[in-house]
């Protein structure tokens, strides 16, 4: 008996290996060689490629396919039908498995609906992307991204609520947390309020 739920409609395939307490739902492909966390859970139609790393609590909502080259740290989210890319000139006719670009989420970080993520991008701990953007440039921890080409536009709390930043200083009234900016950048100075 394993300690993880996959719905009769999903496929795992030997040799992935999946953490406790994950859910994997309608149609989903886990591949060999995948590693997911514990508690993540995997909407219909998601597909895991093989070599492709989840941390633990990762939602991963319905129609998002992680490509081999893709890492999700810990408490990411990602959209609906968000996409992710490997390849940055793919042609069916030239094999270009040996040029896949890394991709890593890091931890906290939230993907909205149907964006793009351009493979060899880093996106930083808590940075939010808007519905629909396409990012192509790394992104800073807590940046909100959102456009065609992503640009930042603010930032975003690591409870996912917009921060205003005056005089360099931001403070969160949803958790309390506080915030410094300094040289395009925003770092935690005070830890949320524990719930």
């Amino acid at each position: 008996m394993s300690d993880y739920f996959a719905h009769e409609s999903s496929y795992v395939d030997d040799g992935a290996v999946i953490g406790a307490g994950t859910k994997i739902w309608h149609f989903a492909h886990v591949m060999p060689g995948a590693v997911i966390g514990a508690r993540c859970s995997l909407g219909q139609n998601v597909v895991v490629m093989p070599g492709t790393r989840i941390g633990d609590n990762v939602k991963i909502q319905n129609n998002v396919s992680i490509y081999e080259g893709v890492e999700l740290e810990n408490d990411v989210f990602c959209g609906p039908s968000c996409v992710f890319t490997n390849v940055m000139n793919p042609r069916s006719h030239v094999s270009r498995k040996h040029e896949y670009q890394r991709t890593l989420v890091k931890r906290g970080g939230s993907i909205g609906a149907n964006a793009t993520i351009v493979c060899g991008v880093t996106l930083g701990e808590y940075a939010f992307i808007g519905a629909g953007a396409v990012v192509t440039a790394d992104v800073p921890p807590y940046g909100l991204m959102v456009g065609v080409p992503a640009r930042r536009v603010g930032w975003m709390c690591q409870c996912g609520e917009r921060l205003h930043v005056a005089a360099s200083r931001a403070a969160c009234a949803a958790c309390g947390a506080g915030y410094e900016e300094s040289g395009g950048m925003l770092r935690q100075t005070i830890s949320p309020r524990k719930s």
